[in-house]
């Protein structure tokens, strides 16, 4: 089964990292997309259909904790995963995503090996 991902993080070197560390960790991949912070991925998922969702925490306009939340308030994406990126140090947020249902989170900087290991229950 191909995973149609949806990448969002506001910075486009982030992004592109993570295109190439999915390739790298054999992630069967359909197709990628792309949003620079919470309201673009709002704008994507209303008319693309994707099997997984890697946000980043700290975004600017809506970030990722926002993000989530106005995700799981729409009936359609309440099993849609979403695994958190974030540089964030602290358990708080990353404690807060999982209360709003994020569905695991990969800490910056990472490898393929974590990313395989964190996505692997999703493939």
């Amino acid at each position: 089964m191909l995973l149609d991902v949806l990448i969002v993080d506001d910075s486009a070197a982030i992004r592109k990292i993570l295109q190439r560390v999915l390739n790298q960790a054999e992630i069967p991949l359909g197709e990628i997309y792309e949003a620079s912070d919470g309201v673009e991925a709002l704008k994507v998922l209303g008319s693309q259909k994707v099997s997984l969702v890697l946000a980043d925490i700290n975004m600017p306009n809506m970030d990722g904790l926002q993000f989530l939340r106005k995700l799981k308030e729409e009936p359609q994406f309440d099993t849609l995963p979403v695994i958190m990126v974030t540089t964030e140090g602290g358990q708080a947020k990353v404690m807060a995503a999982a209360e709003l249902g994020a569905a695991g989170y990969i800490r910056k900087p990472f490898t393929a090996d974590q990313i395989r290991h964190t996505l692997s229950s999703f493939l």
